[in-house]
């Protein structure tokens, strides 16, 4: 089901932050691997590609909680 602000008695429960960050974490380490490892990538050594992958993963982790944060903010006003 696509997340929403449509008012209902299960859509009031609020989102859970850790969850939405290990999503995020989730999507940025595969966008990072793929980026990485593509095929119109040239070879570097492996400590970029491990600060590039780490890099990811943290920011979509922030991304992702920070949306659902506000998610949980504006439910909660509404």
């Amino acid at each position: 089901m696509l997340p929403s602000l449509f008012a209902s008695e299960e859509s009031l429960r609020p989102w859970s932050l850790p969850r939405a960050a290990l999503y995020g974490a989730g999507v940025g380490l595969l966008a990072a691997l793929f980026r990485i490892f593509g095929p119109l990538h040239a070879a570097e050594h492996a400590l970029p590609r491990v600060l590039e992958i780490a890099g990811a993963v943290v920011i979509f982790a922030l991304l992702c909680a920070g949306a659902a944060l506000l998610r949980n903010l504006l439910a909660r006003r509404l």
